[in-house]
């Protein structure tokens, strides 16, 4: 266990050390990315997305409509970059639509 550290830390700050000396990085990207996915799209699109899975910089979405998934095939390169800027870094490099 880690020594206690006399000195005061920011709530921010140990959170964000926390999540560094415990490796979750990866997790919490994993959920912001399915959170990001349904804040953009909307009522419409959740209702028919069965499944938001972020690995290794691709984003699998599953949707239970292949009319819909032709439709947001058009515009994967447009949804990439507004998943990125949602979450304010480049985490999506590559968005595969099942």
């Amino acid at each position: 266990m880690a020594k206690r550290q006399n000195s005061h830390l920011n709530m921010g700050d140990a959170l964000n050390e926390f999540i560094k000396e415990n490796k979750l990085q990866k997790g919490i990207d994993k959920v912001d990315a399915k959170a990001a996915w349904a804040s953009l799209m909307g009522n419409g699109v959740n209702n028919y997305t069965a499944q938001v899975e972020l690995r290794n910089e691709t984003l699998f979405v599953s949707l239970t409509s292949s009319v819909l998934r032709q439709e947001l095939s058009m515009g994967k390169s447009k949804i990439i970059a507004m998943l990125n800027e949602e979450l304010g870094k480049d985490l999506v490099k590559k968005l595969i639509l099942r």
